[in-house]
């Protein structure tokens, strides 16, 4: 590989100001006719992501305010470069114990679980190897295969010792010495379905929020009907392939169009082979999983993008639990038999053709 700086070429496509599922057909059909179906709205940035947050009824306003709070505060958590940060205290405490929240626990535990049950597809301590590759600071970067190697040895997410003290509710993480964890295929899932908890509190029983590829929805809408999302189109990203109609729950979506660059004619996308250290290679464009629990549905989107279309649909089968739509790089739409119902392609985006996997 060349490990020469990507000058003219390189890009990132991560686009701030649009969300990587597009949530359509939710708002316009609403009009704020009377207090149950009053909107309110608001936009954020955080998690280096455009996110829009939108509750109805008399309660709208203080739900927003609540889940706006929840995201700020999961951010100055998560950040690995910031040093005040949970998950910087986690990679420089040199083989200690480090004191966690029941947030980062829950990702820690929800990532070990899939982890385990994927082959190690969704590993968080490829940070290194992420670093490495320039998706932190945007520096791209095409290292040398002995600079991969050297990084692949830091990975040792299964030797995470978590341990959960129930007379205090409290919960310590430690891993060996060297290892750097990032949050970043899970912490906007973990961070949409706290905020949407902080909205349920906060007496908001209708709303929806997406925080990049991430779409979380609360209850139904004002009307009772249900949400109308909208998967994005890899291939062309002002377009969608098609609609979920979905009730409360999570709709995650990880894809190679998401975040990349190019260099000497060849795209570097964001999501790293554990194995290899590289980007991954496979047939897949993107993986949406649409699942209740937002944290579950946002570490499945990565490790089913990594294992690729067989083994995505291989792990589906013998665990369950969610529902998959598989955009595949031949334009083949693979939806698992649970959506044959509620989802509908869209009939100008191109040239896809929708099978169901049994």
């Amino acid at each position: 590989m060349n490990s020469m700086k990507p000058t003219r070429t390189w890009y990132n496509r991560f686009t701030r100001g649009i969300a990587l599922i597009l949530c359509v057909a939710a708002l316009l059909s609403l009009t704020a006719c009377g207090s149950a179906s009053a909107m309110e709205q608001k936009q954020i940035f955080a998690m280096d992501t455009v996110m829009t947050l939108t509750a109805y009824g008399k309660h709208a306003q203080d739900g927003l305010a609540a889940a706006t709070s929840v995201i700020n505060s999961m951010e100055a958590l998560l950040d690995p470069e910031l040093p005040t940060s949970t998950t910087y205290a986690i990679n420089h405490a040199n083989g200690q114990n480090v004191v966690v929240n029941a947030q980062i626990a829950k990702m820690l535990s929800t990532a070990k679980t899939v982890y385990d049950n994927s082959d190690g597809s969704l590993d968080l301590s490829l940070y290194p190897l992420i670093k490495l590759w320039g998706f932190v600071d945007g520096r791209y970067y095409v290292p040398l295969y002995e600079e991969i190697q050297a990084q692949l040895k830091r990975k040792a997410f299964d030797q995470m010792v978590l341990t959960s003290y129930p007379a205090t509710g409290s919960y310590s993480v430690s891993f060996p010495a060297g290892t750097e964890i990032s949050f970043g295929s899970i912490g906007k899932g973990c961070a949409a379905e706290n905020a949407i908890s902080a909205m349920r509190q906060a007496g908001v029983k209708s709303g929806i929020i997406s925080l990049g590829g991430n779409v979380q929805t609360l209850g139904l809408k004002p009307d009772d009907s249900k949400w109308t999302v909208a998967i994005q189109d890899p291939n062309n990203t002002a377009s969608w392939v098609g609609t979920v109609q979905v009730g409360e729950t999570a709709v995650v979506t990880s894809g190679s169009y998401q975040r990349f660059f190019e260099f000497d004619g060849t795209t570097y996308h964001h999501i790293i082979n554990p194995v290899s250290g590289s980007p991954v290679t496979n047939n897949l464009l993107s993986a949406t999983i649409i699942c209740e629990d937002g944290t579950m549905a946002d570490a499945l989107s990565t490790a089913m993008f990594v294992l690729g279309e067989t083994r995505a649909l291989n792990y589906w089968r013998q665990y369950g639990g969610f529902e998959m739509i598989l955009i595949t790089k031949s334009n083949q739409v693979i939806c698992t038999k649970g959506l044959i119902d509620v989802y509908t392609a869209n009939s100008s985006a191109g040239d896809y053709k929708v099978r169901y996997a049994e």
